[in-house]
């Protein structure tokens, strides 16, 4: 034991509240090989379970989240965020449940039916509900993980288990040569954002001689007493950055999004809208909370990387309103709409924790509910056996399945930020943040945009409700499976009664804004008094 280094002490006495802390991601991980091993069995009725198992799964992890996440073992585990996990893991398995029912009836549906006739023998190398499913709980647990990172190399490795199976849900979840086209196009994209987040990990590390997010920290808080941080840890962070907004479907690693949303399946696509924007923005904020950010909540990022992180919002919201405009397919637009709102969400990482970073956190759970009652919405209905896609499918909608078209228009309202909608309070609350941080020329830039927008989400409501029944509708009708329809109705209620419950809402998203830093000011202002 003398033998021991204090760091290796320090480690070791922090082990028992971290492994209690990843409990929930444990729970996770066994669904997903529950999943798996299910998925391949002989008896149909199992291989029938496998979203159930996926669904019981998400909600014995947020059980068990509110079990073990206490403020007093999140700060044992002296984790950089104490509380970011507890609201990050409540709305991955909120979300997550969502995107399993309204994959429900999609995988696997020709084979099963040839199964079940008779026509087919069962055929496990034929089948992947089994891998679907695992592939969407280790993806969430990857996107857990990261509000536990201490470290960079926790954060890189659980970055890429919530990437890895996204590349492989992108090429699997849709029968067709297009999928497999966005899938390649995905993962060749992604591999070249990872060689950069690492090559500017390298560069932070190269710049403080440590992987540890807490001592990083206080080697760059060293330098800015000192003279300012350095040009080797700017070009890292910057590079990290550049990488991160890969995930975020942001300028410049933006145009991917459109042809893989497009090639990859409705359910796919809307996991890929949301999981890889909360993993990104939970990455980002981590690592920016090590170079910025005073005791006292300022928002103190260096200027270089504050101008570029300007520039990636303005032009991300421009450029993803101005493309969602011209398109006549429906994913296509709402993967130009995906883009426009990360650059939204970027404004609420320049304002800074106390007043920003708890507006982006609730702009992702109001992106999230009306993203996922939209994209619920094109996986609930079909055209002759095939996807809708065109937004020309949906005239009429309101005569063949109202229900889906009454759940399209309001995830559409609330995605346009239409009060008393859901969207509306997570846009307002953008807005304060940039007033209060005196950010007028982004306000009145997001302002522009946003109004932009309502020109194309306001099509989708149009052309459900006011448009007639063309004889190319004629063939579209709701999938065979009710799960899809269930999933987009239960999120378009939720963009109707989740503002009752906005103070609450914005209560736990501020609480999961806080750092460690705000609990050392306390301390040092009560030394004081």
């Amino acid at each position: 034991m003398n033998t021991m280094t204090p760091a290796i002490l320090a480690a070791t006495t922090n082990l028992g509240p971290k492994f209690m802390l990843i409990v929930p991601e444990a729970v996770l991980f066994v669904g997903a090989v529950l999943c798996a091993v299910m998925g391949l069995s002989h008896v149909r009725a199992f291989r029938a379970l496998v979203p159930w198992v996926a669904v019981v799964a998400l909600i014995a992890t947020f059980a068990t989240m509110l079990k073990v996440w206490t403020p007093e073992a999140a700060t044992a585990a002296q984790l950089p965020m104490p509380m970011l996990g507890k609201y990050i893991i409540a709305l991955l398995c909120v979300v997550g449940v969502g995107h399993v029912l309204a994959s429900i009836g999609s995988v696997d549906r020709a084979v099963e039916r040839q199964v079940a006739s008779g026509t087919g023998a069962f055929d496990p190398v034929r089948v992947i509900q089994g891998e679907f499913y695992a592939f969407i709980l280790l993806s969430l647990c990857g996107g857990m993980l990261l509000c536990h990172a201490t470290d960079l190399v926790w954060l890189f490795l659980a970055f890429e288990l919530c990437s890895l199976p996204t590349y492989v849900l992108v090429a699997i979840g849709r029968g067709a040569d297009r999928s497999m086209e966005a899938a390649i196009k995905y993962f060749f994209l992604g591999a070249m954002s990872t060689a950069t987040l690492l090559l500017g990990f390298a560069f932070l590390y190269g710049a403080t001689g440590t992987l540890e997010l807490s001592a990083m920290r206080e080697s760059f808080q060293m330098q800015a007493q000192t003279g300012g941080i350095g040009s080797v840890a700017i070009v890292g962070m910057l590079l990290a950055v550049i990488g991160i907004c890969f995930k975020l479907a942001a300028v410049p690693m933006h145009f991917y999004a459109p042809d893989v949303y497009e090639g990859a399946s409705s359910p796919v696509a809307a996991f890929i809208s949301f999981v890889p924007k909360v993993q990104g923005f939970v990455t980002l904020i981590v690592l920016l909370g090590t170079v910025g950010w005073s005791a006292n909540g300022d928002s103190s990022i260096p200027p270089v990387i504050a101008a570029v992180l300007w520039m990636i919002a303005v032009l991300t919201m421009t450029l993803g309103n101005i493309g969602a405009l011209l398109q006549r397919s429906a994913k296509r637009m709402l993967a130009y709409s995906s883009i426009a709102n990360s650059g939204y969400m970027l404004v609420g990482i320049l304002a800074g924790p106390t007043i920003g970073i708890d507006a982006t956190l609730l702009y992702l759970l109001t992106y999230g509910v009306a993203n996922l009652a939209t994209f619920g919405s094109l996986a609930a209905i079909e055209r002759n056996g095939h996807e809708v896609d065109s937004i020309d499918d949906l005239a009429g909608l309101r005569v063949r399945a109202p229900m889906v078209a009454a759940a399209l228009a309001i995830g559409a309202l609330s995605l346009t930020g239409i009060p008393p909608l859901l969207g509306f309070w997570g846009k307002l609350d953008l807005f304060v943040a940039s007033a209060e941080s005196h950010q007028r020329t982004l306000l009145v830039i997001m302002a522009l945009n946003s109004g932009v927008a309502a020109f194309y989400y306001l099509r989708l409501v149009a052309m459900p409700f006011v448009q007639e029944a063309t004889p190319r509708t004629q063939g579209v009708s709701p999938v065979p499976s009710v799960w899809p329809r269930l999933s987009a109705l239960i999120f378009a209620a939720g963009c109707i009664a989740l503002p009752f419950f906005a103070n609450q809402l914005k209560g736990e998203a501020a609480a999961a804004a806080r750092t460690d830093l705000d609990k050392q000011a306390t301390v040092a202002q009560s030394v004081e008094k």
